[in-house]
């Protein structure tokens, strides 16, 4: 299950968001928020990552005009790791050697079309599972 999240700067890129989710019978649950009136990231974003840590939902997507805040918010919550990508090769790196397991964009920033196929990527690629890469991860999580 995919965590959804957004402000009211990533409102509209979320709806593209659940039509991929949805054109491809993945399962999510939208946290909100459900408007492009103003509302506070932080508050999308503790809800999605806690979503995560509980183990309700596996990962997370959090949208917010730039991205930038949303993922400072979300990383605040111990056991998340949320990656700000706004293109295809970071948000494949950001799996493979960080294992993230939040993917922020910002709706002001990538098109919707690009956004797909981040979010496509982001959902696909694995966990290397390198030595290397599971010590650096146990050492932000200390």
């Amino acid at each position: 299950m995919i965590a959804l999240g957004c402000d009211h700067g990533g409102y509209e890129l979320k709806k593209e968001v659940i039509k991929y989710l949805e054109e491809k019978q993945i399962p999510y649950k939208d946290f909100g928020c459900d408007s492009t009136d103003s509302v506070d990231y932080p508050v999308y974003a503790k809800k999605v990552a806690n979503a995560i840590v509980s183990g309700e939902c596996e990962k997370g997507i959090l949208i917010c005009g730039t991205g930038i805040g949303i993922s400072i918010a979300a990383n605040k919550i111990k056991g998340i790791r949320a990656a700000l990508c706004h293109d295809v090769f970071s948000a494949e790196a950001t799996r493979l050697h960080n294992n993230a397991n939040v993917l922020a964009m910002g709706g002001r920033v990538v098109g919707p079309g690009l956004a797909i196929k981040i979010v496509e990527t982001f959902l696909e690629t694995e966990f290397s599972n390198d030595e290397r890469h599971i010590r650096r991860i146990t050492q932000i999580e200390e």
